[in-house]
């Protein structure tokens, strides 16, 4: 059995992550930073529910903790928990609206790898996905009839480029973990007000491609739901 660790699963592309992995067999475990709409999202898919804040050293270090003294071990962790942070003119951006975004996106990843790692390293195939995104492409956001060319969201996107790296970096340094990017796409979810045109369920594609494809598959790759696509 597949035990898979989600991030920000409470709703959104997290929370449809856990249906479609916990329908396709898997022990799917929901962190959500919000206990009352995490246990609320994890009894309706009758998953198990793990608190987790990934700005918090601590909340972290409790919900490894957590899941090693219940389950042991995980075969996949899904960093999915992200914000957006100030769109728009930049005039008026902060040092601190910026490092708030980094904090989730990136240093929150960097956290909960951190802390997992040791259950990963339990697993036969152990496996990490990292919810990027082509809004930190530079060939992306450069490309007049693509979506992401039309936003403007300075810390989002750069943390989503420090994403992608970060991930090519782990994948380089621990050769005996599967580590990739998923691009979801311009997905219709609260962190967009509903504005994009694919279904969660599409923009979850890429995540549980990589969540089921099994041993064997190439490791440092960035993913969408059409499948591998160049970093640039």
């Amino acid at each position: 059995m597949t035990i898979t660790f989600i991030t920000g699963a409470n709703k959104g592309l997290g929370y449809e992550t856990a249906r479609r992995l916990a329908e396709r067999g898997h022990t799917v475990l929901l962190g959500a930073r919000d206990t009352v709409q995490g246990e609320a999202a994890a009894e309706k898919l009758g998953v198990r529910f793990v608190p987790i804040d990934v700005t918090d050293d601590a909340s972290v270090a409790a919900a490894a903790a957590d899941v090693e003294s219940r389950e042991g071990s995980i075969d996949v962790l899904i960093n999915n928990a992200g914000i957006h942070g100030p769109a728009g003119d930049p005039s008026d951006l902060t040092g601190d609206d910026v490092l708030g975004v980094l904090d989730v996106n990136v240093a929150g990843v960097v956290r909960t790898t951190t802390a997992f790692l040791p259950l990963l390293r339990r697993s036969a195939d152990p496996v990490i996905i990292n919810v990027s995104s082509a809004m930190g492409s530079l060939a992306a956001t450069h490309d007049p009839a693509r979506p992401e060319s039309g936003v403007i969201a300075p810390a989002y996107t750069a943390s989503k480029a420090a994403l992608t790296m970060l991930t090519t970096q782990y994948a380089k340094a621990l050769p005996g973990i599967r580590v990739n990017a998923a691009d979801p796409g311009y997905t219709a979810t609260d962190l967009n007000a509903h504005t994009g045109p694919q279904t969660v369920t599409e923009g979850t594609d890429a995540v549980v491609s990589l969540a089921t494809e099994g041993p064997g598959h190439a490791s440092g790759r960035f993913v969408d739901r059409e499948g591998e696509i160049a970093w640039s």
